[in-house]
C-alpha cells in the first residue's frame, strides 16, 4: 500500500484582520466558505509574523529564516537565487506547489544572470516566483490615481472582481 499525499491549502491573507471571518467570531461579516474551510481544516488563531511588511514576511515564511537571514527585507525585493522555499521542499517530496496571489516578492535577475539561469526556464520561472509554479499571480491592484494607473496598466484582477459584481 502506497502512502497518499494529502492535499495542502495555504491561504495567507494580506490586511485582513484577525477577527473578520465568522470563524473568528464576528458578529456581523458572514463568511461561510471561509469557515466551512476553518472548520475542516487548521486555522491559526495566534500567529506572530517576522515583519511588518508584507513581503518581508512572507519571504520568511517561505524560508522559514528571519528576514536578517534572508534578506528581502522589503515588498518587490529580490529573494536571492539559493534560496530554498516550501515550495522547494514540498516538491522534493512529490507534491506541486502551486502560487495563486501575491508575493510582493520579485525575481533576482542579477543572481540568475551572474549563474546563467534563463528566466524563461522552469528553474528561472521557479527561482522568480518563490519556488513555485504559478497559477495566478497578482502583486497588487493597480489602482488608478489622477495621473493614471500606478503601475502603467489597469489589473486584470480588478475587471475580474468588476464582472463579477
Amino acid at each position: 500500500m502506497t502512502k497518499q499525499t494529502k492535499n495542502i491549502l495555504f491561504i495567507m491573507y494580506d490586511q485582513l484582520r484577525y477577527d473578520y471571518l465568522g470563524c473568528a467570531g464576528h458578529p456581523h461579516l458572514k463568511t461561510p466558505h471561509m469557515d466551512k474551510l476553518a472548520k475542516n481544516g487548521v486555522r491559526f488563531s495566534r500567529c506572530y509574523v517576522q515583519s511588518p511588511i508584507c513581503g518581508a514576511s512572507r519571504m520568511s515564511f517561505y524560508t522559514g529564516r528571519y528576514v536578517h537571514s534572508h534578506g528581502a527585507a522589503w515588498n518587490n525585493y529580490p529573494l536571492k537565487v539559493g534560496e530554498l522555499t516550501i515550495g522547494d521542499h514540498l516538491r522534493k517530496i512529490g507534491v506541486q506547489s502551486w502560487l495563486v496571489g501575491k508575493t510582493h516578492m520579485k525575481a533576482d535577475k542579477e543572481g540568475m544572470d551572474r549563474l546563467g539561469i534563463d528566466p524563461a526556464s522552469i528553474i528561472g520561472a521557479r527561482v522568480a516566483d518563490c519556488g513555485f509554479d504559478v497559477f495566478e499571480r497578482e502583486d497588487g491592484l493597480w489602482a488608478k490615481g489622477r495621473d493614471g494607473y500606478y503601475d502603467q496598466k489597469p489589473s486584470p484582477y480588478n475587471a475580474y472582481l468588476k464582472q463579477k459584481g
